[in-house]
C-alpha cells in the first residue's frame, strides 16, 4: 500500500533524505516488495495494489485533515503526476487491481471491502509505507470486519524506526499477526 514515489521513493516529497522515503530505503523495502510481488504471482493469491491520489478538484478527499489538505494543495500526489505513480519495484502487471483512495484507509470511499468479499477473501496479507499510517489504519479496519490480518513487517518502513516499531510492536499485534515475507510467502 502506498508504494509510491511521493511517498517512499528515492526522490519522494514526502521524506527525503530522511523520513519515509530514508527508511524505506535504509530497510530495503522496495527490492523486498519487488520480491514478494514475484513470489505472490505464483499463487493463487489475490494482489491488490493500493495508491493515495487527489482529483484536481478535491472532490474525492475523504480525509479533511490540514495534512491532507496541504498535500492536495502541493498536488504532491495529484491523479497522473510522477509523484503519484507506483515505484518500479511495485508496478502492477495487468489484470492485478489497483485501488485508489483519498485518505489514509485504503477502505473508506474505495469499495475495497466489497470487493474483497466478492473474491471471498477472508485472509489479508499487508504490507505498504507508512507503517503506522496506511498499514496500521488497514489493519485496524480488516481486523474489525474479520478478516484474519498477518502484517508483513519487513515490506513496511515510516518516517523513522521509532514510529515503525511502535506500530509493528505496540499497536498493529492488536489486530493481527507480524510476519516476515519469508514466513508467508516461503523460499525463493
Amino acid at each position: 500500500m502506498d508504494f509510491q514515489q511521493a511517498v517512499c521513493g528515492p526522490s519522494g516529497v514526502l521524506g527525503v533524505p530522511s523520513g519515509a522515503s530514508g527508511h524505506t530505503a535504509a530497510r530495503q523495502v522496495l527490492p523486498r516488495v519487488q520480491e514478494a510481488l514475484r513470489r505472490a504471482r505464483r499463487t493463487d493469491d489475490l494482489i491488490v495494489h493500493v495508491r493515495v491520489g487527489f482529483d484536481e478538484d478535491g472532490l474525492r478527499r475523504v480525509n479533511r485533515s490540514q495534512p491532507f489538505l496541504g498535500l492536495e494543495q502541493r498536488k504532491v500526489l495529484s491523479l497522473g503526476s510522477a509523484g503519484f505513480e507506483f515505484c518500479p519495484q511495485a508496478q502492477p502487471e495487468p489484470g492485478e487491481l489497483v485501488v485508489t483512495k483519498a485518505c489514509v484507509s485504503p477502505f473508506a470511499g474505495t469499495g475495497l471491502d466489497d470487493i474483497l468479499r466478492a473474491q471471498r477473501a477472508d485472509h489479508l496479507l499487508l504490507a505498504g509505507v507508512a507503517t503506522n499510517f496506511v498499514v496500521e489504519s488497514a489493519a485496524r479496519h480488516a481486523g474489525d470486519a474479520g478478516y484474519a490480518v498477518d502484517v508483513i513487517e519487513d515490506l513496511c518502513a515510516a518516517h523513522s524506526e521509532e514510529m515503525h516499531q511502535f506500530a509493528v510492536r505496540r499497536t498493529l499485534p492488536l489486530f493481527g499477526r507480524i510476519a516476515t515475507l519469508n514466513s508467508v510467502y516461503p523460499g525463493a
